[in-house]
């Protein structure tokens, strides 16, 4: 298995593990729903705002800890340039976790139409920026394996 292949597969597993324990800390704390809209709006705005940094200090964290564990493990530095393979298959996966979170987008403002509580919106939000980032994930590992 490639340097990659491990890299998505150890991501994969970090933001899983990330998001899961986030929505349990959230969902323990969630408000009653007695809220009138602005509180439930800055609660929802409030939880996606530090869900950024803490997801971005994670992956950092878990990077960081895999590098050392892979070079550990392997004897082996990380690649430090990333060929037209590279490149392309990252493009795709961006693409497609583009596309992903476009729909979830769409389906976050179509609960407003439909006349949701506001509180959907924002966990079809949160919802779909994790299943994004997931298809780009394991999109990677797909094209890694089957090739371009």
């Amino acid at each position: 298995m490639s340097y990659q292949e491990k890299k998505n597969i150890v991501s994969l597993i970090g933001t899983l593990l990330v998001f899961v324990f986030y929505c349990l800390y959230v969902f323990e704390r969630y408000p009653e729903a007695t809220l009138n809209s602005t509180e439930t709006f800055s609660f929802w705005a409030s939880v996606i705002l530090i869900l950024i940094p803490v997801s971005i200090v994670a992956k950092i964290i878990i990077y960081i800890v895999f590098n050392i564990i892979y070079r550990i493990s392997t004897n082996e530095k990380e690649p430090s340039f990333a060929d037209e393979l590279d490149k392309i298959i990252e493009l795709k996966a961006t693409r497609n976790s583009h596309y992903v979170f476009i729909i979830g987008f769409v389906l976050a403002m179509g609960s407003l139409v439909i006349d949701l509580p506001p509180y959907m919106m924002f966990i079809i939000l949160i919802f779909s920026g994790f299943v994004s980032e997931m298809v780009g994930v394991i999109t990677q590992l797909y094209l890694y394996r089957k090739g371009v």
